[in-house]
């Protein structure tokens, strides 16, 4: 045998033994990982609280599932009641941190919901049944129903995270008589009225905007091979679990590995036909007009618009159109925190909630 002919035997048997090595680190790295996100799973309390359940019908047929807490410690008064609102590809079990501060807070109500298609409400029935696009307006119809099962009188208090918020903007374009009679609050949390076409998320903006010319076919395809797309997230667990870290926290490195994983179970719970049948809408999302809605609601309304100085999923300038167009409320810039400063720097999202809650509660 050839010299040439026994060092290409050599290269080739190299060469399994160097993927069999490496698929076999692979194979191992997966498995240390999934222990550990098993281990965080089983050791961190996110997303264990748990209120009185209860559904509400949207207008198309859709039962979205909410809980509810607390509540006036006596006499007949309904008394206040606080409605949150989580974001795109999460849950009302988001509002963990937010959940534990006002079980402090005596005499108030508090109503966490999910959003169609996420968390435990159905997937919507128009998309499922008629091919509907999912629309901001449709959420604002969803909350409506949501309102009207779980709090039927007494004043209100909105909170709404990222596309929670455009929600609330779309409740008061719709409903601007019920918004005007019963709400006694508002809290918009690093969200946008409009322009989302224009964010960039730290790219070139050429590149970007032929991301988005392909995109939305791109998840209607993914969406369709939803089996696949499972397979191809655990396959790239590192990669993605990175790209969740980045876009979610403005310290990615340091971020409590709890939290991180958090977030990461609740992204990974969203179906991708799902995240397919919301993405378009926040193209069309443009509610700027309806902030004037609650705007109006007098000038002892409590407001509060706060953002991370880090988010780039809706950057901070989109607060403060936000906050130009409802001058009256106090604006908040949380220092070193990305899109999710409800789990990253909680302590100061409560303490701002709660100071709402209590104006709330005290103006007449």
């Amino acid at each position: 045998m050839s010299w040439a002919r026994r060092a290409g035997i050599a290269g080739v048997a190299l060469g399994v033994v160097a993927t069999g090595v490496a698929v076999e680190r692979l194979t191992v790295h997966r498995s240390v990982r999934r222990k550990a996100q098993l281990a965080l799973d089983a050791a961190a309390p996110f997303g264990t609280l748990r209120g009185t359940p209860g559904t509400a019908t949207a207008d198309d047929g859709t039962e979205l599932y909410y809980e509810v807490e607390g509540g006036p410690d006596g006499g007949d008064e309904a008394g206040l009641t606080v409605v949150f609102s989580h974001g795109y590809c999460l849950g009302q079990d988001v509002w963990h941190y937010q959940r534990a501060a006002l079980r402090e807070v005596p005499g108030v109500r508090a109503v966490y919901w999910d959003q169609r298609g996420h968390g435990r409400s159905e997937r919507g029935r128009a998309q499922r049944e008629e091919g509907e696009p999912v629309s901001i307006d449709q959420l604002g119809r969803d909350l409506m129903a949501v309102l009207n099962a779980a709090a039927p009188e007494g004043p209100v208090v909105l909170v709404g995270h990222s596309m929670g918020g455009m929600t609330m903007m779309a409740l008061a374009e719709e409903f601007d008589d019920w918004v005007a009679r019963r709400v006694a609050g508002v809290a918009f949390l690093s969200t946008s009225a409009g322009d989302l076409g224009e964010v960039t998320y730290g790219f070139p903006a050429p590149a970007v905007r032929a991301v988005r010319r392909v995109l939305p076919g791109v998840l209607r395809a993914l969406g369709s091979q939803a089996a696949l797309v499972e397979r191809g997230r655990r396959a790239v667990g590192d990669v993605y679990a990175g790209l969740i870290r980045r876009y979610s926290f403005g310290d990615p490195k340091g971020v409590d590995p709890g939290v991180a994983r958090f977030a990461e179970r609740l992204i990974d719970s969203v179906p991708m036909d799902v995240v397919a049948e919301f993405y378009p809408a926040f193209a069309e999302h443009d509610k700027l007009t309806a902030l004037g809605v609650y705007n109006g609601l007098g000038t002892a309304l409590p407001m509060l618009v706060l953002t991370g100085d880090r988010d780039e999923v809706t950057p901070p300038e989109h607060s403060e159109r936000i906050a130009a167009e409802l001058p009256r409320a106090a604006f908040v810039t949380v220092p070193g925190t990305g899109h999710l400063v409800l789990l990253e720097t909680p302590e100061q999202v409560n303490e701002h909630l709660v100071e709402l809650v209590a104006r709330s509660i005290l103006e007449p």
